[in-house]
């Protein structure tokens, strides 16, 4: 397959790279079958998830994959307020044998970031992923802008830096997962991510590039409606989209 490309149903089965990002829109269970279809085909050493963290993955480990109750429970699904379990249980079946991954931050952590920025709260290793850098103006802008219209129109503007930098320090975590998941697996790595974590431009893939640059990375975007040219990942597929209440009823606006 061509990088940077639509591609149908079928080609799920043969994806492969080192690191396959396999992007959603969480509530959609077409895109978790489809998850589940392309990493049966992979046969992940490991699976880095965006749902949880390091703890909730240890202590999933020990479990069988077929019991969904324990899986949720030892996961802490119910409290996490993620889509029911049940629509990303068949990940979990898909590869029975693989290493589970959490690349999730405490809350804590992450509104930390709004105020001090991402490589406060990182750390040391804030250089490996890019976060001691600042973003080209160019993105940042689009950045602020995406991070407004996500929340309806209703954020002030004097937030939308602290978004961008709360959404950089997820990028980072899961990069760090999934550097711990090839050195300690040896692969290949799947990642369970929203789409804007896959993208291309400015999610996971680039902080990879610094952090594993001798690993093939694939980034696959699931979209509910046909992007207006390119889409940020090397490969994407269209979905029917779910019907959903207007998340914007909230702010008082149609």
């Amino acid at each position: 397959m061509a990088l940077a490309e639509e591609i149908d149903l079928p080609d799920l089965a043969r994806i492969e790279a080192d690191v396959v990002i396999l992007g959603e829109v969480h509530d959609n269970p077409a895109h978790h079958i489809n998850q589940a279809t392309a990493i049966a085909a992979l046969r992940p050493g490991a699976i880095v998830f965006e749902m949880f963290g390091p703890d909730e993955a240890n202590a999933a480990m020990s479990l069988p994959r077929h019991d969904a109750g324990a899986l949720a429970a030892a996961l802490g699904w119910t409290e996490s307020g993620w889509p029911d379990f049940a629509l990303y249980h068949p990940i979990f079946l898909a590869a029975p044998d693989a290493a589970l991954y959490g690349g999730a931050l405490p809350r804590g952590e992450v509104r930390r970031a709004v105020e001090e920025g991402a490589a406060a709260v990182f750390g040391a290793a804030s250089p490996l992923f890019g976060l001691d850098a600042a973003l080209p103006e160019d993105q940042q802008t689009r950045r602020e802008a995406l991070q407004m219209a996500a929340h309806c129109d209703a954020l002030p503007e004097h937030v939308l830096p602290g978004m961008v930098e709360a959404q950089r320090l997820r990028d980072a975590a899961l990069s760090r997962a999934i550097v711990a998941a090839m050195l300690e697996t040896g692969g290949p790595v799947a990642v369970i991510t929203g789409n804007g974590h896959a993208r291309t431009d400015w999610g996971i893939p680039p902080m990879l590039a610094g952090a594993l640059p001798d690993a093939s990375v694939l980034s696959l975007g699931q979209l509910e409606s046909a992007p207006n040219g390119p889409a940020p990942y090397d490969l994407w597929i269209v979905t029917d989209p779910v019907e959903r209440p207007d998340p914007c009823a909230a702010f008082g606006q149609q």
